[in-house]
């Protein structure tokens, strides 16, 4: 590795649903990071992988801040505030579209590191025109003194190639941690999990609440190169779980459907996807799980 390689870390945070997992599927090219309409649908933090050029750079989506009072919400909470520690630069996402932002944003302005590289990136600039987001960069730019301000929307890629390219300036020089070809340090059954979770709460955002868990629990490889996936889902309630199955298991077998083309093409073989779903209460105060999913120290 050149001794002109630059590497680093940036933290990835802002409120919840301010389209932190969007911008860095999308800087990294990939699905990394499950995306949904639901709050807190990122738990634990996620690396995802960018390698420009001589930079490489790791992005870490952390959950959203928010006022946190159950076991797991605390552990997120805490997870994207230890990245805040971790990272080399932070960059602060805000959903330009929601009103009262800045307000909404200043426990979390708070929090900034004053001795680290903050950059401003303001989201769904879609949504608003030009006169209302020239103010609201120049009330946060007033709140905290950022590194630079970028107008993106991580949706549609708008204003994200220019952000990558400012933030990997950044970067020290260091050689770089991963391969260049490396776009997580995921592991393939915790992201298998994930979108199989993703695909839940796409079908069941308002009849199940975010205490729902899943996990693979078997990953068998063939040598033709199919793979067979078997995972739990995991609820807190009878209730929920006659939800996730739905009437005769029409619910489940969708969820398994849509989760397994997505599996296919993300790892490029023949996915067989077997899930159950299983009742465990209080899962979600659980350390064991709570480790498991990254949010508390082993």
């Amino acid at each position: 590795m050149s001794a002109d390689t630059q590497f680093g870390f940036a933290a990835v945070i802002g409120l919840p649903n301010a389209g932190k997992s969007t911008l860095v599927n999308t800087l990294v090219g990939q699905k990394v990071s499950i995306v949904s309409s639901k709050v807190q649908t990122t738990r634990a933090r996620v690396l995802g992988i960018v390698t420009h050029d001589a930079a490489q750079l790791v992005l870490i989506d952390t959950p959203g801040i928010f006022s946190a009072k159950k076991t797991m919400e605390r552990a997120m909470v805490g997870a994207a505030v230890n990245a805040l520690d971790d990272a080399d630069m932070v960059m602060h996402i805000v959903d330009v579209s929601h009103k009262g932002a800045l307000e909404n944003n200043r426990p979390l302005i708070k929090r900034l590191p004053e001795n680290k590289a903050c950059f401003l990136v303001m989201n769904k600039i879609d949504k608003c025109d030009r006169e209302t987001l020239l103010k609201i960069a120049g009330d946060f730019n007033e709140a905290y003194n950022y590194k630079a301000t970028f107008m993106i929307s991580a949706l549609k890629g708008q204003g994200t190639k220019d952000l990558a390219k400012q933030v990997m300036s950044e970067l020290p020089k260091e050689p770089w941690m991963f391969d260049g070809d490396d776009i997580t340090d995921m592991p393939m059954r915790l992201l298998a999990a994930e979108i199989t979770r993703e695909k839940i709460f796409e079908r069941l955002y308002r009849e199940l609440p975010t205490s729902t868990y899943v996990e693979t629990e078997n990953w068998e490889e063939f040598d033709n190169g199919d793979v067979k996936i078997s995972q739990q889902v995991i609820v807190e309630r009878d209730s929920q779980k006659a939800i996730v199955l739905g009437k005769q298991g029409r619910q489940i077998k969708q969820i398994g459907q849509e989760a397994r083309v997505e599996l296919e093409n993300m790892f490029e073989r023949r996915v067989h996807l077997k899930l159950f779903v299983k009742v465990r209460e209080n899962w979600s105060e659980s350390p064991e799980i709570l480790r498991l999913i990254g949010l508390l120290e082993t």
